[in-house]
């Protein structure tokens, strides 16, 4: 039997593999591309993410003050170096969980006496991957027809 940690871990991970391969294959004009009125790209969206998850394990929960991923594409950008910059954002985050005790434990860093603890975090953090992963399926399939199911 799975640990609620292990449980909400796993779903974390799996809906990040899913962005990814959302975003994998897709030609490097296209991800800059926005079949939809918001302007969203796959592009965006994988900087997003990269960033969400820094901002909150890194920044808010560990209350470290290093740089956080930029979030705006410029013209060098690539895809490839989108999504190795989001798997070593996970490294880095996955290292600050695997070292916190107690899901319950407090973001030390929030700007606020809002008290959300790392359980709060890890659930947001799966809520906004897996509507992102949505999002990006969407893209993807509007930009060249494939699906990342």
């Amino acid at each position: 039997m799975s640990t609620e940690r292990e449980t909400i871990l796993s779903l974390l991970q799996f809906q990040r593999e899913s962005l990814v391969r959302n975003m994998s294959g897709v030609d490097e004009a296209a991800v800059r591309e926005s079949p939809v009125p918001s302007g969203t790209t796959l592009l965006w969206l994988m900087q997003h993410m990269a960033r969400a998850e820094s901002l909150w394990i890194v920044q808010r929960f560990a209350g470290t003050r290093d740089e956080i991923a930029d979030e705006d594409s410029d013209s060098d950008d690539t895809m490839a170096a989108a999504i190795a910059t989001y798997r070593r954002t996970w490294e880095r985050v996955d290292a600050i969980i695997d070292d916190t005790a107690s899901l319950d434990e407090l973001c030390r860093n929030l700007g606020d006496d809002t008290p959300l603890n790392l359980r709060w975090v890890l659930l947001h953090l799966l809520e906004e991957t897996a509507r992102h992963a949505g999002h990006a399926d969407i893209l993807r399939e509007l930009i060249d027809g494939e699906t990342g199911r």
